[in-house]
């Protein structure tokens, strides 16, 4: 037996309707199309909605970014924002974005990290990242730790 051999049961997978192959298909002479017009001559191309002006042409051009236009603004700075209760679960003395790469908090060393103030915090850390609320500041300098701006 080889893969070619195999095929399905007999009568398990029905066989296709073959439109317009004569009269005697059942399906044949108009092939399900109804008779004349432009939809029996198979000639309605995409968009066309019947004379009516279709959908593309009666909304309003798109402006703005894209569709070959550019935006000249400056880039904004994006931050992977990790909160002071986050660091705190962390363990250690010393905060550097390579050991928030190893604890799954960031995805990548490219990305720069900002330190929220959300939560609690008691222990003293040193804390090293790329931008800091002045909440988060507060939180870790009051707990007796420092604070570094790479």
């Amino acid at each position: 037996m080889r893969l070619t051999d195999l095929k399905p049961d007999p009568g398990s997978r029905p066989k296709k309707t073959r439109k317009g192959r004569g009269i005697g298909s059942g399906k044949g002479r108009t092939a399900s199309r109804g008779t004349k017009g432009q939809t029996a001559r198979n000639t309605v191309r995409v968009g066309f909605e019947g004379g009516q002006t279709p959908i593309q042409r009666r909304l309003p051009m798109a402006r703005g970014i894209g569709k070959g236009r550019t935006n000249n603004a400056p880039e904004h700075k994006l931050y992977v924002p990790i909160n002071v209760s986050q660091l705190a679960k962390l363990g250690g003395t010393e905060i550097t974005p390579e050991l928030l790469i190893q604890a799954h908090l960031v995805r990548n060393a490219e990305d720069k990290i900002k330190i929220l103030g959300n939560g609690e915090i008691t222990q003293a850390l040193t804390v090293r990242a790329h931008a800091f609320s002045q909440s988060a500041i507060e939180k870790i300098q009051a707990a007796g730790g420092t604070v570094e701006t790479l």
